[in-house]
């Protein structure tokens, strides 16, 4: 867990700056790490103590592409 916790850290640390991982634009980085965020639900991981990666969960899967792409994949409830 800790070098999880480090590297989520990091990521952290790097989307308290801007709203995505490359700065302002949508990119393809940020939906694969938006996947791999949601993940944590599955396998019991807390992203409590990383709020920028929460919000960043939110300002992501708020987009309406992402949110019809969900949908259709049957991951909202």
């Amino acid at each position: 867990m800790d070098r999880l916790g480090g590297r989520l850290d990091y990521l952290a640390k790097q989307l308290e700056k801007r709203p995505f991982l490359l700065g302002t634009t949508f990119n393809v980085a940020d939906a694969y790490l938006f996947t791999i965020l949601n993940w944590a639900k599955i396998v019991n991981l807390d992203l409590g103590r990383w709020p920028a990666l929460t919000a960043f969960q939110d300002r992501v899967g708020s987009r309406p592409a992402v949110r019809a792409a969900m949908e259709a994949e049957g991951l909202l409830s």
